[in-house]
């Protein structure tokens, strides 16, 4: 008995702590986020976010190449040739292939009672300052896409906005 009972407000704070991180999210648009490294908070806070009504992507930041482009425009890219070169008129390390954006492909097939997309990106240590900072405006550029970028990892699941994670000096 004593034990459901610790249980129950055990979920009503994980309930208060992923309303929290919610609010977070849609007053600053961009987070910050600093995540134990054992993994496993970001389900949780995945099902925050569905349960607040957003529908959430999750990228890993490593290879992206140019954040505009990728999400928002539509973008060649040439597949690993494999050691296997063409012997054709074409480029040597293969044909490119246009994809569509990732994000405004995702936006348009959002179900009509979506609050918006949250982008999760998984790594976001790997991304230069710049791309940082594109991602800080994404926000404002489009209103429905709520960005989180993982900067690295703490004891914790800590977070704040990203336009102040970027403001202070790092140590």
């Amino acid at each position: 008995m004593v034990s459901d009972y610790f249980l129950g407000l055990l979920t009503m704070a994980l309930l208060e702590i992923g309303k929290q991180f919610v609010r977070d999210l849609e007053k600053a648009g961009t987070l910050a986020l600093y995540v134990p490294l054992e993994g496993g908070y970001e389900g949780r806070y995945n099902r925050r976010l569905q349960i607040a009504g957003y529908t959430t992507y999750s990228i890993t930041a490593r290879g992206l190449g140019d954040l505009s482009a990728y999400l928002t425009g539509v973008h060649g890219v040439r597949p690993p040739h494999l050691g296997k070169k063409d012997i054709g008129n074409g480029a040597a390390v293969g044909d490119v292939y246009y994809i569509p954006p990732i994000l405004t492909y995702r936006l348009a097939t959002l179900p009509p009672q979506s609050k918006g997309l949250v982008l999760w990106i998984l790594e976001g240590h790997v991304l230069s300052r710049q791309e940082l900072d594109y991602l800080v405006l994404l926000p404002s550029i489009e209103p429905r896409v709520k960005v989180t970028v993982e900067m690295g990892g703490d004891r914790s699941f800590n977070w704040g906005s990203l336009s102040d994670a970027l403001k202070s000096p790092v140590t």
